[in-house]
């Protein structure tokens, strides 16, 4: 599937040699995207808040080259990575047609992470849409005169053909990724801002991210996004997110929060039954995931606190909370909940813009 509005005209030349580089954020789904077609294509809607804090920041160096192919290296933290070869590669071969000068150019990828790298926090949606968008900051300097706008639309599509929910990490702080009825401009192919009416409730919303597990998880999300196929309850689940988002909808008009947190905990916890029901079947969770889930709940009716939990695919756990609760419900995550975290740590995130360009 070629989309020709992302092809561009033959350059006139090319740079010799440089460096770009770019910060973009990770990014918490609230309706769950988990199940997926050809060419990267979702099997339902999602919308996610994108996070301030959990960020991947990538420099991409290039060179002129004359030899044929691709020609690259990734290092993380400094440490060279040819394990991420094949999924760069794989990336670049997806691309190519949109970004002709990829064979053109050895590039050196430096990056780094502000979270733990493979720990359930979103980090190949912030790894590549911050890969993306080097590119396409490198394709402006030889294509002057790209909006804005269209910047940000073709990183969000390019990102989206490295990871899916890459997409949703370029712009924020709120991003549906995936065609629904009810949202206008909502699409399979990029993310999209979500265009309609928030309250004022959601303003600044927290996340505190606790580390159940920051090891690699067993299970990919790319495995488990594939055993979606044949799956028992796919079609259900499918049915369920595109209800969900339409509830989600009014709920983020009105501010009703109580509203909010079932439908944000309904998704959690449903994303999870989607592995433990696939075949083979697996468990991301951990014990101090369950243990942390039920304290909240506890927490919640004790006090009538908007505090909810939602997860991405492990074991961590993301505490969401409106910024005016943030003082009771902060002292309670440091009293009760860092326990359970590995070696005590946590992250202390918000909502936030997007990626932004680093000076180099």
């Amino acid at each position: 599937m070629i989309v020709s509005e992302f092809i561009p005209k033959p350059y006139k030349s090319l740079l010799d040699s440089g460096s770009v580089a770019y910060s973009s954020p990770s990014n918490i789904a609230l309706i769950k995207y988990w199940g997926k077609k050809a060419h990267q294509i979702p099997a339902n809607p999602s919308i996610s808040f994108t996070l301030n804090n959990c960020k991947t920041q990538t420099t991409l160096s290039f060179e002129k080259k004359t030899t044929a192919g691709f020609s690259f290296n990734v290092f993380l933290e400094g440490d060279l990575q040819p394990d991420f070869k094949p999924k760069i590669e794989q990336f670049f071969k997806r691309i190519e047609v949109y970004i002709p000068f990829l064979s053109a150019y050895h590039f050196t990828i430096e990056t780094s992470n502000t979270f733990p790298h493979s720990s359930g926090i979103a980090s190949s949606a912030s790894g590549m849409s911050a890969l993306a968008l080097c590119l396409v900051q490198l394709e402006s300097y030889l294509s002057p005169g790209i909006s804005k706008a269209f910047f940000n639309k073709k990183a969000s599509f390019l990102a989206r053909l490295g990871s899916g929910s890459a997409c949703r990490s370029i712009e924020g702080p709120m991003i549906v990724w995936g065609a629904h009825a009810n949202i206008t401009g909502s699409s399979d192919l990029i993310g999209v801002k979500f265009p309609y009416e928030v309250h004022s409730n959601y303003n600044n919303f927290q996340d505190t991210i606790l580390l159940v597990d920051k090891g690699e998880k067993q299970v990919s999300s790319t495995v488990g996004h594939d055993l979606m196929h044949g799956h028992p309850f796919a079609e259900q689940r499918f049915e369920q997110a595109h209800s969900n988002m339409d509830a989600l909808i009014g709920v983020l008009k009105t501010g009703d929060l109580k509203a909010f947190i079932s439908i944000v905990e309904r998704e959690a916890l449903t994303l999870h039954a989607m592995m433990m029901s696939s075949n083979p079947y697996f468990i991301l969770m951990k014990p101090n995931t369950l243990e942390i889930i039920n304290k909240i709940w506890a927490f919640r009716k004790k006090t009538g606190l908007h505090i909810c939990f939602t997860l991405d695919a492990g074991a961590n756990v993301h505490v969401l909370f409106p910024e005016n609760e943030a003082k009771e419900i902060q002292e309670f995550i440091k009293k009760a909940l860092v326990m359970h975290c590995q070696n005590e740590q946590f992250i202390q995130d918000s909502l936030g813009d997007g990626a932004q360009p680093i000076k180099i």
